[in-house]
Order: C-alpha cells, then structure tokens, then sequence
C-alpha cells in the first residue's frame, strides 16, 4: 500500500510564513511528478505547484514568487516553502503523487494525502 502524509500546515498571520512537507511511503517503484493541490470552502481543487522527477516545476500564477518547491528523491518527499502569505492562501492544501508501486511497475497512478489546513488570518 501507498500512503502521502502531509505535516506542517497551521495557522499564520499575513505575511508569514510555513514550510508543508508531503512524504510518499509504501511499496513504491517509482514517482513521476509530485504536487501540492489546494482547495478553499466551495471552491474547486487548483494545482499549486509540480515537480517532475528531473525536477522541472511548475507553479500556479497566483503564488509565483511567494511559494517554492522543492523534492527530496531520495526521501520521496516534497516540500512548499510558503512565503508572504496572504488570506486567500487559506485552504486544505493537498499532496499528489503520480506513482507507479513494485506490484505494476508500468502503471502510474495518482495518489492523495489527507490534506493540510493552511489558515492565514489575523
């Protein structure tokens, strides 16, 4: 089995800051990309940032400049340095793994975590 934990979410004032971190365990074989998804009450799951396992990343326009990602291979981990935060960052941020397990080594599939309360307030 596969599992995505995700620690480090909280609550901070604007412009503060927090560092997400989302470890894959299990029986893993392989990851192609890992992401941090977010999604506030009523609204839709929007990509935050990607990785792909040679590292190129991607990032939503709306945190550009604000939020860095970085991964850990070796660990199966991400990470979300989030910077400068602002209230409309508040949401249950969420980790992605497209994966492939040592049972299907030629089959990706997406994995979630639980999700992360991040709350920005004053």
């Amino acid at each position: 089995q596969v599992q995505l934990v995700e620690s480090g979410g909280g609550l901070v004032q604007p412009g503060g800051t927090l560092r997400p971190s989302c470890a894959a365990s299990g029986n893993i074989f392989s990851i192609k990309t890992m992401g941090w998804y977010r999604q506030a009450p009523g609204k839709q799951r929007d990509l935050v940032a990607i990785i792909t396992s040679s590292g190129t990343i991607t990032y939503a326009d709306s945190v550009k400049g604000r939020f860095t990602a970085s991964r850990d291979n070796a660990k199966n981990t991400m990470y979300l340095q989030m910077n400068s935060l602002k209230p409309e960052d508040t949401a249950v941020y969420l980790c992605n793994a497209e994966l492939a397990t040592w049972g299907a080594v030629w089959v990706f599939e997406n994995y979630w975590g639980q999700g992360s309360q991040v709350t920005v307030s004053s």
